[in-house]
């Protein structure tokens, strides 16, 4: 008898995007370049680092400059999560704003998951401050890493390291995937609905058009929740629209409907 081992996809890692975000060392940029590229990864992406590209960096980096060479450097988050379906941000805080928590092997599980489908990232803030709410705002699920409670911070590269190794122990161990539940949106669907949300709401005087403040930030992590598929974007969509148009014209929103 033969038996069959199939190999895991090793396209399916070039799916996984590490974003780091604001980082303010050149040598953890370089640290987390060398963890992701011993673990199979090489898709860096850089949010408005402090000092990038440094000879730190590369110093840090050792065998894996060619990751550093091919980092794209974005201006904000959104940007960096372009074309993604999932982005999980990664915590050693637990936030009211994300309402699932998921440990680091449960988050490499769902990445893989969802990168059959779309590119999706796991996103890590500032050395100091970590990621802020606005920033978790865009994700749609926390990480956090189970260590010590009395010394719980760990340096961002050795955080990388932690997360890359169990995306890569989970590639290594299973050859196939169940495939996403859901046609899930785009990233830059999800933000254009949030700024037709918000537009939208505004008209209707729901909310301070100068200052959305925590409802805007509340309705993500409502949305984030529920992982929004395409059909559902444009539903909800049609549905700012027609309240739209009903406002402007002095009308209720359901005026229109009829019976049958």
């Amino acid at each position: 008898m033969t038996l069959l081992i199939t190999q895991p996809d090793p396209k399916l890692l070039d799916q996984i995007r590490i974003v780091l975000s604001h980082t303010s060392h050149p040598g953890n940029i370089g640290a987390a370049a060398r963890a992701m590229k011993t673990m199979g990864l090489s898709q860096l992406v850089l949010v408005n680092p402090g000092v990038f590209p440094n000879s730190q960096a590369e110093a840090m980096a050792s065998s894996a400059t060619d990751v550093l060479a091919n980092a794209v450097v974005c201006e904000t988050l959104a940007e960096a999560l372009t074309g993604t379906s999932l982005a999980l941000g990664v915590s050693a805080r637990r936030r009211d704003i994300m309402s699932e928590v998921l440990t680091p092997a449960q988050a490499a599980s769902r990445l893989l998951t969802e990168a059959h489908a779309a590119p999706v990232a796991l996103v890590f803030g500032n050395e100091t401050s970590g990621l802020s709410n606005e920033e978790l705002g865009l994700c749609q699920g926390l990480v956090s890493i189970h260590a010590n409670p009395d010394f719980s911070s760990l340096n961002l590269a050795a955080a990388v390291q932690v997360l890359s190794y169990e995306v890569r122990q989970n590639w290594l161990n299973c050859a196939s995937w169940p495939q996403p539940e859901i046609d899930a949106a785009s990233m830059d669907e999800i933000e254009r609905f949030y700024v037709h949300l918000e537009t939208t709401l505004a008209e209707l005087e729901f909310l301070n058009r100068g200052s959305p403040g925590k409802l805007m930030l509340k309705l993500r992590c409502l949305f984030a929740r529920t992982r929004l598929a395409k059909e559902e974007v444009n539903i909800l969509r049609g549905i700012l629209t027609a309240a739209s148009v009903a406002a402007r014209r002095n009308e209720q929103p359901g005026s229109r409907i009829k019976n049958g």
